[in-house]
């Protein structure tokens, strides 16, 4: 089975959620990043996500694949969408089934830093005033380096 996947149209989330019952669970972690109506004071009318696909789902499986190896989980999946997102609409998935929840909460966590760094999926903001911007664009490649809290990071 595929741990990650690129789609062009609206998921259904509990049936990515379904895939990941096993009867050796005893937990379960999921994160959903949805396109918000704001960003750094704009107000956003939706997102366009472009992907080199070959590449995202080659590293998108590799990410998921060290977070089972590193954490013992059961199973893990993410989605990311591509194409056009309006206010609301899910941009991203991740569901982690385990033995207990540590191991769910810290593969999760793992699987959305890690894309948000290695995937080539970039983002282009739509805002109100009709303008559009690319975003976020900087991947890095490397050793994982855990994020600080956002309330211990500098702003800006």
């Amino acid at each position: 089975m595929k741990h990650f996947s690129l789609s062009g149209v609206a998921v259904d989330p509990a049936q990515l959620r379904t895939a990941l019952q096993h009867p050796d669970s005893g937990g379960f972690c999921a994160f959903e990043g949805w396109v918000r109506n704001s960003n750094e004071g704009r107000e956003v009318d939706g997102l366009e996500y472009e992907a080199y696909a070959e590449l995202a789902l080659a590293e998108g499986e590799r990410i998921v694949d060290e977070a089972i190896a590193r954490y013992g989980v059961i199973a893990a999946h993410c989605m990311h969408r591509i194409g056009h997102l309006k206010v609301g609409e899910l941009a991203v998935w991740i569901g982690v089934s385990s033995a207990h929840r540590d191991e769910a909460f810290r593969a999760c966590r793992y699987i959305i830093d890690e894309i948000k760094h290695r995937l080539p999926i970039w983002k282009k903001e739509h805002y109100l005033d009709g303008d559009t911007a690319w975003v976020a664009c900087a991947h890095t490649h490397g050793a994982h380096e855990p994020m600080q809290p956002a309330r211990d990071r500098a702003p800006g």
